[in-house]
């Protein structure tokens, strides 16, 4: 069967530039642009000086630079860890029903049943102060301490090693470790597209059909927290592995569109082996955890049926963008036929 070819939208090299300095996003399309639009907010936030501006500058045009050449750099990346990055445990890479607690296969089951519906399935899974959050056990301890062990023997080898997004600074990009083909795309097209179906109908839950998998880590002296912001899905999963940790609880407000003066935000907390499932677009963040170490996985579901009419990340119909891999999720047809769009509510 020929591979589907996914895209990118060309937003990508100009909109959601983060400045982790001033925890702020910008879109820079020229630097008269910029001036104008982001000058006034940036003295606000302490960039008071023409060389601090200047920095941001610097900082912005490295950032789209490294953007312009992602898949490149990815793609030299993933041939060399290939070729020379010897597995701790060679099992953790292909999905095994024995990693998954019972309580998600029952979850997932009742989902794939003739005649399922939401309020059973809300029988079954726990839901968030959060709106439209929800938290449910999804790993064997197990399982989560072999991954694990495995990421840091990992990171502790001499193979190159990417950026997971432009938030985390720690972290490590599963594709590019090969954990895509055997793991995250069985356990999102088998587990989870079946829940999500259910869960999020109006967002495209039941034709999530790509995705964008990482791990990020949170560390004393490293990443301690996350800034707020919203994903470049229709549906996240967040799984807090291990270690051991405190505090670090995730917070929620509303969908992206509602003001954050408008906003009351509710913490949810993340305990290890257990997933936290979102709609992708709802604003959320990581309050800093205050000791020891956590390694999160986050997979960033995709739905092209969805996206192809409208760009989550800018807003405007797609500049399709040939991409390698699952892009940003983005399909070549118009979407669906009856032109639905995730609802607030």
């Amino acid at each position: 069967m020929q591979q589907q070819q996914f895209y990118s939208c060309s937003c990508y090299c100009t909109d959601n530039l983060f400045l982790q300095d001033y925890k702020l996003h910008v879109r820079f399309g020229s630097e008269e642009q910029f001036r104008t639009d982001y000058h006034s907010i940036l003295r606000s936030l302490g960039c008071s000086t023409e060389l601090q501006f200047s920095n941001v500058l610097q900082t912005i045009h490295a950032e789209i630079e490294r953007r312009r050449n992602l898949e490149a750099d990815s793609a030299e990346r993933k041939a060399a860890i290939k070729e020379k990055y010897r597995p701790l445990h060679q099992h953790v890479y292909c999905l095994q029903e024995s990693y998954l607690t019972p309580e998600f296969l029952q979850i997932v089951k009742y989902c794939q049943s003739d005649g399922a519906t939401q309020e059973g399935l809300m029988k079954l899974i726990h839901s968030e102060a959060a709106p439209r959050v929800y938290r449910f056990p999804i790993f064997t301890k197990n399982f989560c301490r072999d991954l694990i062990e495995e990421l840091e023997h990992f990171e502790e080898s001499d193979a190159p090693k990417g950026r997971p997004n432009t938030m985390n600074n720690y972290g490590i990009l599963l594709n590019e470790l090969g954990f895509d083909e055997g793991l995250i795309t069985p356990l999102r097209e088998r587990y989870l597209r079946p829940l999500s179906a259910l869960l999020y109908p109006d967002c495209g839950g039941q034709w999530l059909d790509s995705h964008k998998a990482f791990v990020v880590k949170y560390a004393m002296n490293e990443d301690l927290d996350l800034s707020y912001h919203y994903d470049n899905a229709e549906v996240t999963l967040n799984v807090s592995l291990g270690k051991d940790f405190t505090e670090g609880n995730l917070y929620f407000g509303d969908m992206k569109e509602v003001p954050l003066s408008e906003t009351e935000c509710a913490e949810v907390e993340h305990r290890v082996t257990e997933a936290v499932l979102h709609r992708g677009q709802q604003m959320h963040g990581a309050l800093p955890i205050s000791s020891g170490l956590r390694w999160n996985l986050i997979i960033w579901m995709r739905a092209s049926r969805h996206r192809n009419r409208l760009c989550p990340m800018c807003g405007r119909t797609p500049g399709l963008q040939p991409s390698r891999g699952h892009g940003d999720g983005f399909t070549a047809g118009a979407g669906d036929a009856d032109g639905w769009s995730c609802a607030l509510t």
